[in-house]
Protein backbone atom coordinates (compact mmCIF):
# COMPACT_ATOMS: atom_id res chain seq x y z
CA UNK A 1 0.00 0.00 0.00
CA UNK A 2 2.81 2.36 0.87
CA UNK A 3 4.50 1.48 -2.43
CA UNK A 4 1.42 2.46 -4.43
CA UNK A 5 1.17 5.72 -2.50
CA UNK A 6 4.76 6.57 -3.36
CA UNK A 7 4.11 5.79 -7.03
CA UNK A 8 1.01 8.00 -7.13
CA UNK A 9 2.87 10.80 -5.32
CA UNK A 10 5.76 10.55 -7.77
CA UNK A 11 3.42 10.71 -10.80
CA UNK A 12 1.53 13.68 -9.39
CA UNK A 13 4.77 15.49 -8.58
CA UNK A 14 6.07 14.82 -12.09
CA UNK A 15 2.88 16.14 -13.73
CA UNK A 16 2.81 19.27 -11.54
CA UNK A 17 6.48 19.93 -12.23
CA UNK A 18 5.96 19.49 -15.97
CA UNK A 19 3.04 21.95 -15.96
CA UNK A 20 5.04 24.52 -13.99
CA UNK A 21 7.95 24.17 -16.43
CA UNK A 22 5.66 24.69 -19.44
CA UNK A 23 4.06 27.75 -17.84
CA UNK A 24 7.45 29.21 -16.93
CA UNK A 25 8.76 28.68 -20.47
CA UNK A 26 5.67 30.33 -21.95
CA UNK A 27 6.05 33.39 -19.76
CA UNK A 28 9.78 33.58 -20.34
CA UNK A 29 9.58 33.26 -24.15
CA UNK A 30 6.37 34.82 -25.51
CA UNK A 31 5.53 34.01 -29.13
CA UNK A 32 4.96 37.62 -30.17
CA UNK A 33 6.97 40.35 -28.54
CA UNK A 34 6.24 44.03 -29.16
CA UNK A 35 9.62 45.68 -29.64
CA UNK A 36 8.32 49.24 -30.04
CA UNK A 37 9.51 51.80 -27.52
CA UNK A 38 7.29 54.15 -25.52
CA UNK A 39 7.37 56.98 -28.05
CA UNK A 40 6.45 54.69 -30.94
CA UNK A 41 3.53 53.30 -28.94
CA UNK A 42 2.38 56.83 -28.10
CA UNK A 43 2.57 57.82 -31.77
CA UNK A 44 0.54 54.75 -32.76
CA UNK A 45 -2.10 55.58 -30.13
CA UNK A 46 -2.26 59.22 -31.27
CA UNK A 47 -2.69 58.13 -34.89
CA UNK A 48 -5.55 55.80 -33.93
CA UNK A 49 -7.19 58.58 -31.89
CA UNK A 50 -6.89 61.02 -34.82
CA UNK A 51 -8.44 58.42 -37.14
CA UNK A 52 -11.28 57.86 -34.67
CA UNK A 53 -11.89 61.61 -34.41
CA UNK A 54 -12.01 61.96 -38.21
CA UNK A 55 -14.44 59.04 -38.49
CA UNK A 56 -16.70 60.50 -35.79
CA UNK A 57 -16.64 63.87 -37.54
CA UNK A 58 -17.57 62.19 -40.82
CA UNK A 59 -20.44 60.32 -39.12
CA UNK A 60 -21.78 63.57 -37.63
CA UNK A 61 -21.52 65.26 -41.03
CA UNK A 62 -23.45 62.47 -42.75
CA UNK A 63 -26.10 62.47 -40.02
CA UNK A 64 -26.54 66.23 -40.51
CA UNK A 65 -26.90 65.74 -44.26
CA UNK A 66 -29.59 63.12 -43.75
CA UNK A 67 -31.46 65.43 -41.39
CA UNK A 68 -31.15 68.41 -43.75
CA UNK A 69 -32.27 66.37 -46.75
CA UNK A 70 -35.30 64.99 -44.95
CA UNK A 71 -36.42 68.49 -43.91
CA UNK A 72 -35.56 70.30 -47.16
CA UNK A 73 -36.80 67.65 -49.55
CA UNK A 74 -40.39 68.56 -48.83
CA UNK A 75 -39.78 72.23 -49.71
CA UNK A 76 -37.48 72.28 -52.73
CA UNK A 77 -36.37 69.06 -54.37
CA UNK A 78 -34.43 70.84 -57.14
CA UNK A 79 -32.18 72.81 -54.76
CA UNK A 80 -31.45 69.71 -52.70
CA UNK A 81 -30.52 67.78 -55.85
CA UNK A 82 -28.19 70.58 -57.06
CA UNK A 83 -26.52 70.75 -53.65
CA UNK A 84 -26.02 66.98 -53.62
CA UNK A 85 -24.47 66.99 -57.10
CA UNK A 86 -22.14 69.83 -56.12
CA UNK A 87 -20.97 67.98 -53.00
CA UNK A 88 -20.45 64.73 -54.93
CA UNK A 89 -18.36 66.53 -57.57
CA UNK A 90 -16.20 68.04 -54.85
CA UNK A 91 -15.70 64.69 -53.11
CA UNK A 92 -14.88 63.02 -56.45
CA UNK A 93 -12.20 65.62 -57.19
CA UNK A 94 -13.99 67.22 -60.14
CA UNK A 95 -13.67 70.77 -58.79
CA UNK A 96 -10.75 72.98 -57.75
CA UNK A 97 -10.17 73.17 -54.03
CA UNK A 98 -7.81 75.06 -51.77
CA UNK A 99 -6.76 74.91 -48.16
CA UNK A 100 -3.83 74.29 -45.80
CA UNK A 101 -1.27 71.68 -46.70
CA UNK A 102 2.25 70.81 -47.85
CA UNK A 103 4.26 70.84 -51.07
CA UNK A 104 6.60 67.92 -51.74
CA UNK A 105 9.28 68.42 -54.40
CA UNK A 106 10.72 65.29 -56.02
CA UNK A 107 14.06 65.77 -57.76
CA UNK A 108 17.29 63.98 -58.60
CA UNK A 109 20.02 63.92 -55.98
CA UNK A 110 23.23 65.88 -56.48
CA UNK A 111 24.75 64.95 -59.85
CA UNK A 112 28.14 64.42 -58.19
CA UNK A 113 26.62 61.46 -56.32
CA UNK A 114 25.38 59.71 -59.47
CA UNK A 115 28.91 58.79 -60.63
CA UNK A 116 28.01 58.35 -64.29
CA UNK A 117 24.74 56.51 -63.66
CA UNK A 118 21.75 57.09 -65.98
CA UNK A 119 19.20 59.77 -64.99
CA UNK A 120 16.95 58.52 -62.17
CA UNK A 121 13.30 57.65 -62.74
CA UNK A 122 10.38 57.67 -60.34
CA UNK A 123 9.32 54.16 -59.38
CA UNK A 124 5.52 53.65 -59.47
CA UNK A 125 5.80 51.34 -56.45
CA UNK A 126 7.65 53.91 -54.33
CA UNK A 127 5.36 56.73 -55.50
CA UNK A 128 2.26 54.70 -54.58
CA UNK A 129 3.81 53.93 -51.18
CA UNK A 130 4.29 57.68 -50.61
CA UNK A 131 0.67 58.41 -51.56
CA UNK A 132 -0.57 55.69 -49.21
CA UNK A 133 1.47 57.15 -46.36
CA UNK A 134 0.22 60.67 -47.03
CA UNK A 135 -3.37 59.43 -46.96
CA UNK A 136 -2.70 57.50 -43.76
CA UNK A 137 -1.40 60.58 -41.95
CA UNK A 138 -4.04 63.13 -42.84
CA UNK A 139 -3.99 64.02 -46.55
CA UNK A 140 -7.42 65.22 -47.71
CA UNK A 141 -6.60 65.64 -51.42
CA UNK A 142 -3.48 65.19 -53.57
CA UNK A 143 -2.21 66.41 -56.93
CA UNK A 144 0.89 64.92 -58.59
CA UNK A 145 2.71 67.08 -61.15
CA UNK A 146 -0.48 69.03 -61.85
CA UNK A 147 -2.62 65.86 -62.12
CA UNK A 148 -5.37 65.49 -59.52
CA UNK A 149 -5.15 62.14 -57.76
CA UNK A 150 -8.57 60.56 -57.04
CA UNK A 151 -9.79 57.21 -55.76
CA UNK A 152 -9.77 55.61 -59.21
CA UNK A 153 -6.33 56.91 -60.25
CA UNK A 154 -3.86 54.14 -61.06
CA UNK A 155 -0.09 54.59 -60.71
CA UNK A 156 1.74 52.11 -62.93
CA UNK A 157 4.65 51.55 -65.31
CA UNK A 158 3.78 51.68 -69.02
CA UNK A 159 6.62 51.02 -71.47
CA UNK A 160 9.21 52.19 -68.96
CA UNK A 161 7.32 55.37 -67.99
CA UNK A 162 5.64 55.99 -64.65
CA UNK A 163 2.06 57.09 -65.24
CA UNK A 164 -0.36 58.72 -62.84
CA UNK A 165 -3.57 57.92 -64.64
CA UNK A 166 -2.65 58.97 -68.18
CA UNK A 167 -0.08 61.56 -67.09
CA UNK A 168 3.66 60.80 -67.26
CA UNK A 169 5.79 61.89 -64.27
CA UNK A 170 9.22 60.88 -65.56
CA UNK A 171 10.38 64.49 -66.00
CA UNK A 172 12.21 65.82 -62.95
CA UNK A 173 11.67 67.77 -60.82
CA UNK A 174 7.95 67.65 -60.10
CA UNK A 175 5.73 68.60 -57.18
CA UNK A 176 3.15 66.78 -55.11
CA UNK A 177 0.53 69.07 -53.57
CA UNK A 178 -1.13 67.77 -50.40
CA UNK A 179 -4.20 69.36 -48.81
CA UNK A 180 -5.23 68.68 -45.21
CA UNK A 181 -8.27 69.47 -43.08
CA UNK A 182 -6.44 72.08 -40.98
CA UNK A 183 -3.05 73.62 -40.22
CA UNK A 184 -2.79 71.36 -37.19
CA UNK A 185 -3.08 68.26 -39.39
CA UNK A 186 -0.62 69.79 -41.87
CA UNK A 187 1.93 70.30 -39.09
CA UNK A 188 1.52 66.71 -37.88
CA UNK A 189 1.94 65.43 -41.44
CA UNK A 190 5.03 67.62 -41.86
CA UNK A 191 6.59 66.26 -38.65
CA UNK A 192 5.91 62.68 -39.73
CA UNK A 193 7.41 63.16 -43.18
CA UNK A 194 10.68 64.36 -41.65
CA UNK A 195 11.30 60.83 -40.32
CA UNK A 196 9.33 58.78 -42.85
CA UNK A 197 11.20 55.70 -44.14
CA UNK A 198 9.58 56.14 -47.56
CA UNK A 199 12.00 59.03 -48.20
CA UNK A 200 14.83 56.52 -47.96
CA UNK A 201 13.15 54.48 -50.70
CA UNK A 202 13.33 57.51 -53.00
CA UNK A 203 16.99 58.03 -52.08
CA UNK A 204 17.77 54.45 -53.10
CA UNK A 205 16.41 55.38 -56.54
CA UNK A 206 18.75 58.43 -56.58
CA UNK A 207 15.87 60.79 -55.80
CA UNK A 208 15.23 63.14 -52.93
CA UNK A 209 11.98 64.56 -51.61
CA UNK A 210 11.97 68.06 -50.11
CA UNK A 211 9.00 68.76 -47.83
CA UNK A 212 7.92 72.39 -47.49
CA UNK A 213 6.79 73.98 -44.27
CA UNK A 214 3.00 73.83 -43.73
CA UNK A 215 1.25 76.46 -45.85
CA UNK A 216 -2.01 78.20 -45.09
CA UNK A 217 -3.41 77.91 -48.61
CA UNK A 218 -2.63 75.60 -51.53
CA UNK A 219 -4.81 75.23 -54.63
CA UNK A 220 -5.33 71.84 -56.25
CA UNK A 221 -6.62 71.50 -59.82
CA UNK A 222 -9.75 69.58 -60.70
CA UNK A 223 -9.64 66.11 -62.20
CA UNK A 224 -10.23 66.64 -65.93
CA UNK A 225 -10.24 63.14 -67.41
CA UNK A 226 -13.56 61.33 -67.91
CA UNK A 227 -14.57 58.93 -65.14
CA UNK A 228 -15.65 55.56 -66.52
CA UNK A 229 -18.32 53.62 -64.66
CA UNK A 230 -18.72 49.93 -65.34
CA UNK A 231 -21.41 47.44 -64.39
CA UNK A 232 -23.89 50.22 -63.59
CA UNK A 233 -27.26 50.97 -65.14
CA UNK A 234 -30.21 53.17 -64.15
CA UNK A 235 -32.93 51.64 -62.02
CA UNK A 236 -36.36 51.60 -63.60
CA UNK A 237 -39.11 52.94 -61.39
CA UNK A 238 -41.93 50.53 -60.71
CA UNK A 239 -45.33 51.26 -59.40
CA UNK A 240 -46.68 49.91 -56.14
CA UNK A 241 -47.57 46.27 -56.36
Amino acid sequence: MAGKTRIYFTLITFIVGFMVAVQFNTVKKPDNRDTRDTWELREAINNEMDLQARLLQEIRLQDKKIHDYSSELQDNKEDVLKQTISELKKEAGLTKIDGPGLILSVKAIDESMLLGQPPPQTSPTVLQRLINELNMYGAKAIAIDGERYINTTVIRDINGETKVGTHSVNDLPFQILVLTESMEVAEKLYNHMQISPVLDDFFIDNLQVDVSDPKGSIELPAYVNPITTRDMEPVEEKGDV
